[in-house]
């Protein structure tokens, strides 16, 4: 079967557009440090990029998950703009992506004012079509509820998408969804991580997916 041409984007956003890796260390930390001191280090704390934060306190301390998670939500919002930085050429590369007609959306496990605020921080708020965040779906990826949500929203069909992320759950998100899924070399737990769990492309830079696309807009 001949291979539809990808149309349609469905990018996550921490680690993937945005540089938030660092703000995410330091919150767990200062969260982790309080309550369990000496328990948890800094490779723990990065182990924990990409699971939305109930799956991650959940497996911490179920009994106070929901304080830890409003806790971590404060801290993050105060440390935020200071600690963020966007990848290179990812403003340049969206936006030519979106005048090329491809369709494209937000699907991640942070909420949906957050992310907001990060696309506003970049200059880039008026660029997806969609946003879907841990807000808006009962079950986040890996679960394929919040791509469904994505593609039905842009009219697409998983065929044409192109799920991107930093993470695991975002490539086998991707493939529970049916989509393609392409991962980014430059993610946080490594290129060489990310690749064990089989993307179907790998971006060195974020510029590669305009050669991925240009059959999509010719």
């Amino acid at each position: 079967m001949i291979e539809k041409k990808i149309s349609t984007l469905l990018f996550d956003f921490d680690g993937t557009l945005l540089d938030t890796n660092e703000l995410i260390v330091q919150t767990f930390l200062v969260v982790l440090d309080e309550h369990y001191p000496g328990r948890f280090d800094r490779q723990d704390a990065l182990s924990f990029i990409g699971p939305s934060l109930k799956q991650t306190f959940m497996t911490i301390d179920p009994a106070y998950a929901e304080e830890r998670i409003e806790q971590f939500r404060t801290i993050n919002r105060m440390l935020h703009d200071e600690l963020v930085e966007e990848y290179d050429g990812v403003s340049e590369t969206l936006r030519l992506l979106k005048a090329q007609g491809l369709k494209m959306a937000i699907v991640s496990t942070k909420r949906s004012d957050t992310i907001r605020h990060g696309l506003k921080l970049m200059g880039i708020s008026d660029v997806f079509d969609v946003i879907v965040g841990l807000d808006h779906v009962a079950n986040p990826k890996p679960d394929p509820e919040p791509l469904y949500l994505a593609l039905t929203q842009l009219g697409s069909s998983p065929e044409e998408a192109l799920m991107i992320g930093d993470n695991s759950h975002d490539i086998e998100g991707g493939k529970n969804a049916g989509v393609r899924t392409a991962g980014v070399a430059w993610a946080a737990k490594g290129e060489e991580l990310l690749a064990s769990f089989n993307p179907d492309f790998m971006l060195q830079h974020i510029s590669d997916l305009l050669d991925m696309t240009k059959e999509a807009v010719k």
